[in-house]
């Protein structure tokens, strides 16, 4: 069999030593956001193994350290990182839609994606109810379009594509899960899959994940579980759990929404949208009284409490879910860094164990599973990657099947209440708001976490 000849602009293309700097380059970034992804992983988990040694020598120190941290972020947010509000999904989605040049270098600069790192884990330091996802998704777009700014990557790699690619990696980086990045590149961020790009995608979420996997080893984000769905409980849970964890993550969507867009009604809440920092305090106080009804559990990324529910490792409060689910809508709300992936599973896992609790006959670990995937469908609108992601994350290749049916029913039932998805609409609302004010530096209105003025 003959080799393929190449003719000359292939091969002028592979001796290019320009060309091979900027793939180098690419590369190197591509590195770097599993780097920073794993440097985030770690700052996360100690914040909040220091907030847990807190609590539990001072029961009651939520109440005062909650609310200062959370008034504390919101300042330094305001002040020195504007823009860095919210779980940053709904920003890098946004800056697909915005013009290239400064507007969309300053929602994706290396200054945000380093203060939405350090913020996110000082929230958790406090007991915030966020996740670092989300912002590994504005990080990794960050880095990416940092390269193409600096280098000036030809016309044949639109920056869009590098901006898609980075958040990709960044997902892929924080969970481990390679396919799960690849998926929500596509599902959520792009909504559609050009062939002239995949490649620069596939790349990115590769090593991104092999640069993390070397630092952190392969792990399974939540553990293992060869839990299966049998028998005629096994099943209802399929249909049960995709029509309460639609409910629960269309209502939650939907609340987060009408605040975005309106804040608290009354005076009281025009007060309080004025003096975000004073609300962002009051946030704090009802999330500590949360954590203190709960025995401390619905605080930081809900990781501890999901892995323990799903092997039965050790006791959490049979109202984990719902006050998990409140505790994550008021640290978002709150206008502080952080994002809702984590948090979201977490609640699905809380809501599952109730329902297997009335389900004796059902295997309880595949029914956590089931709800960590439908409320997670339910929140996002994002079946495809709910149910890629659970998947991965609990290494359970049988629950496919399952997962998939939980995973589209709980997305219609959540349409039905939310009709937008979560991260479009306060992605619109991001856009909506810059070019009602196109001299602000960065995202405007802070009561929204995940949109400009708030800030997911």
């Amino acid at each position: 069999m003959v080799a393929p000849r190449l003719n000359r602009r292939q091969r002028v293309r592979w001796l290019s030593l320009r060309i091979w700097l900027r793939r180098l380059a690419f590369w190197g970034g591509a590195v770097g956001i599993g780097l920073a992804a794993t440097l985030f992983t770690d700052g996360a988990n100690a914040a909040m193994k220091l907030f847990q040694r807190g609590v539990d020598q001072i029961f009651w120190l939520p109440l005062v350290v909650t609310p200062l941290t959370l008034a504390g972020v919101a300042a330094v947010t305001r002040r020195y990182f504007r823009g860095a509000e919210g779980s940053g999904i709904p920003q890098a989605i946004a800056t697909l839609k915005m013009a290239e040049g400064a507007e969309r270098g300053r929602v994706l600069s290396l200054k945000l994606a380093f203060g939405k790192m350090m913020l996110t884990c000082v929230g958790l330091l406090g007991g915030a109810s966020v996740g670092r996802e989300g912002p590994t998704v504005q990080v990794g777009a960050a880095i990416l379009h940092a390269l193409y700014r600096n280098l000036r990557y030809p016309g044949r790699l639109p920056e869009r594509a590098l901006i898609v690619a980075g958040g990709a990696a960044g997902v892929a980086a924080a969970f481990n899960t390679p396919l799960a990045g690849i998926v929500f590149a596509i599902e959520e961020m792009s909504r559609s899959f050009e062939e002239k790009t995949s490649g620069t995608l596939l790349t990115a979420v590769i090593i991104a994940g092999l640069a993390a996997v070397y630092v952190q080893g392969n792990y399974t984000y939540f553990g293992t579980t060869h839990a299966e769905v049998s028998g005629a409980q096994g099943w209802l849970a399929v249909l049960l759990m995709g029509l309460w964890g639609g409910l629960a993550g269309g209502l939650f969507s939907r609340l987060l929404l009408a605040y975005s867009r309106r804040g608290l009604p009354g005076r009281g809440g025009r007060y309080l949208r004025a003096h975000p920092v004073l609300f962002a305090g009051l946030c704090g106080l009802v999330l500590a009284l949360l954590g203190l009804i709960s025995a401390h559990s619905v605080f930081g990324t809900g990781y501890d409490e999901s892995r323990a529910l799903l092997e039965n490792s050790r006791e959490v409060p049979a109202y984990y879910g719902l006050l998990k689910l409140l505790a994550t809508l008021v640290s978002f709300i709150s206008g502080i860094p952080g994002g809702i992936f984590s948090p979201s599973l977490a609640v699905g896992a809380g809501l599952g164990a109730n329902l297997a609790g009335l389900l004796p006959d059902a295997a309880p670990g595949a029914v956590i599973v089931l709800g960590m995937a439908a409320y997670f469908a339910g929140v996002v609108q994002a079946p495809i990657t709910a149910f890629v992601i659970v998947m991965e994350m609990t290494d359970n290749q049988d629950m496919l099947v399952p997962l998939m049916l939980t995973s589209l029913l709980a997305t219609a039932v959540s349409r039905s209440i939310c009709r937008q998805p979560i991260y479009k609409a306060l992605a619109e609302q991001f856009l909506a708001r810059r070019q009602q004010r196109p001299a602000a530096p960065a995202v405007t209105a802070p009561s929204a976490p995940d949109a400009p003025s708030s800030g997911h």
